[in-house]
């Protein structure tokens, strides 16, 4: 609180909020993240009640956690209330204790219960993704009645874009009424005669975000029911929240594919030596890997010496062999990740990616083969009285790289899942390593079957 005190010696909160206050949300959370915590808390503490509440609802929100320090306790437990439970949820888990526990106090009976649930399930699923704030009546009612249900409830709820019909006796979930079909039925009549006639599709709060984004997506649904065991509604998941929740997740793949561990906060928010921390492991093991090139490379010495323009496309022939392994890997990692494909059918891609990477390989060996001609009888560069067999090394080597690439790179996505990790973890950088070693290897082997008796 002290810095926010020296804050408001210097900052009119008045004046800063009253220039955001007809700004929609979002917009103010992009005006906020431009600013300092303390600052953005000052701003806050001046927005009327209602806009606060919706500008800490938004996901987008940076140092939220940071920001809460900053605020009057009993200010902060008015707005939390306030907030959706997934939100508060989420909110939690950034603060530290003992100030989370003592936030948690603050809030009503009902709100503690509904994040107290919500923070029992693991941060990958549907669970921790879910809301709470939902709309349901029971099935014996009218249309009027369930009307006038929404109308009553409607401030206090996240979203309402369905209407969920319990079954009087049991209350499990039976039908999901669309906001637009309730409007349009004859009030006196009971609500299901507006209900579809096929049951909803619902999902497990134990179940994976993904299983989620995948049915939302089938159906183009805007509210996914999730069900207990006994069928059960305990919450909803909405279709922005779910863009949230995806858009974070391909963020955290991008960065491990790109050989680092994702990263908790925005860039610029991330301290020196968290990014550091970040990024030197994923480098020191790749490194290590690189080493073994070396390795490789001084097992073939004596080669080296007796031909020296082997030399000259050592660059030329890791490169293709990473390249085609990183495009194997991108391919099938995205595959996977959208159930295009499953463990099962690793056969047939290996099947498809051997053909696949001898024909590419094929290819860049015939161009490979036209560089080192083109050069030599241009005379912008002499290979020897060999330079044929060079030539020919180069193109065999770049068939036999190539394949090996497309083979490895389709494989260790697989092989990774299996295992249990993330198939993201087999980054970029990390096929590129390894195809680096064999594919030396598979470039000197090439040469000394082709030039033995000549150069080597």
């Amino acid at each position: 609180m002290n810095a926010l005190a020296s804050m408001l010696g210097t900052i009119d909160p008045s004046v800063l909020s009253a220039r955001l206050a007809d700004e929609r949300a979002p917009d103010i959370v992009e005006s906020l993240n431009d600013e300092a915590p303390e600052v953005a808390a000052a701003i806050i503490l001046g927005l009327p009640h209602d806009r606060a509440v919706e500008v800490l609802d938004q996901p987008e929100l940076d140092s939220v956690a940071d920001i809460i320090e900053m605020l009057p306790r009993d200010r902060v437990a008015s707005y939390l209330t306030g907030m959706s439970a997934d939100r508060i949820t989420d909110v939690f888990r950034e603060i530290e204790e003992p100030g989370r526990s003592d936030l948690r106090a603050r809030l009503d009976a009902e709100t503690r219960g509904a994040v107290d649930r919500l923070s029992a399930y693991g941060e990958e699923s549907v669970g921790s993704l879910m809301t709470t704030e939902f709309v349901a009546v029971p099935g014996s009612w009218t249309v009027q009645q369930t009307l006038d249900h929404v109308r009553h409830v409607e401030k206090t709820r996240e979203t309402i874009y369905a209407i969920f019909v319990l079954d009087p006796r049991t209350q499990a979930l039976t039908k999901a009424v669309p906001l637009r079909r309730l409007i349009s039925g004859n009030p006196e009549d009971n609500v299901l005669s507006v209900a579809p006639g096929r049951r909803p599709l619902a999902v497990s709060p134990t179940a994976s975000r993904e299983q989620a984004a995948r049915l939302i997506s089938k159906y183009d649904l805007l509210a996914l029911p999730v069900i207990d065991a006994v069928g059960h509604l305990i919450g909803i998941v909405t279709v922005d929240d779910m863009i949230d929740a995806m858009v974070e997740k391909q963020t955290q793949d991008v960065q491990r594919f790109g050989g680092m561990e994702a990263l908790p906060e925005p860039y610029m928010d991330i301290g020196f030596l968290t990014m550091i921390r970040k990024r030197a492991g994923w480098l020191c093991a790749l490194f290590l890997g690189e080493m073994m090139t070396a390795t490789a490379m001084q097992g073939f010495e004596g080669e080296l010496e007796k031909a020296i323009v082997l030399t000259l496309f050592i660059p030329l022939i890791m490169s293709s062999g990473g390249n085609s392994g990183s495009q194997a890997t991108s391919l099938l990692i995205r595959a996977l990740a959208l159930h295009e494909i499953r463990l099962r059918d690793w056969w047939r891609v290996a099947l498809r990616e051997l053909p696949t990477g001898m024909l590419l390989g094929a290819i860049l060996g015939l161009i490979g083969i036209l560089r080192i001609t083109i050069w030599q009888k241009a005379g912008l560069y002499d290979y020897g009285e060999h330079w044929i067999l060079v030539a020919a090394t180069v193109g065999a080597a770049l068939v036999g790289i190539v394949t090996f690439g497309s083979l490895t790179g389709s494989m260790l996505p697989f092989v990774l899942q299996r295992l249990g990790f993330d198939p993201a973890t087999a980054s970029a950088p990390f096929v590129a390593t390894l195809v680096d070693v064999t594919g030396l290897v598979i470039y000197f082997s090439v040469a000394m079957v082709i030039l033995r008796g000549t150069l080597l």
